[in-house]
């Protein structure tokens, strides 16, 4: 089953850049398909892999942090391909 994960990581501390670099290379490097934006990321690619991929790669983010949260939306369905409705 394909999926689409949009992920937002906040550290509450002052050098969190850094933090958030770090955890961005991580999701650069795992082979999957992504998209970056000013402030989510979106990973797409097969339920299992994905989701042991990010479990595995939030501990070692959370690990990483003194406090912080990650906001996750989780897709059913395959969205690298989605382009937005432009109304204009």
């Amino acid at each position: 089953m394909k999926i689409s994960v949009e992920i937002t990581l906040a550290p509450f501390e002052e050098k969190y850049k850094d933090k958030i670099k770090k955890f961005i290379l991580c999701i650069r490097e795992s082979g999957f398909t992504f998209k970056e934006n000013p402030l989510s990321t979106e990973i797409y690619g097969e339920y299992t892999s994905l989701m042991y991929f990010l479990t595995k790669s939030i501990q070692e983010s959370f690990e990483e942090i003194d406090a912080g949260m990650i906001n996750l939306k989780i897709f059913k369905s395959d969205r690298s391909k989605y382009v937005p409705f432009d109304r204009y």
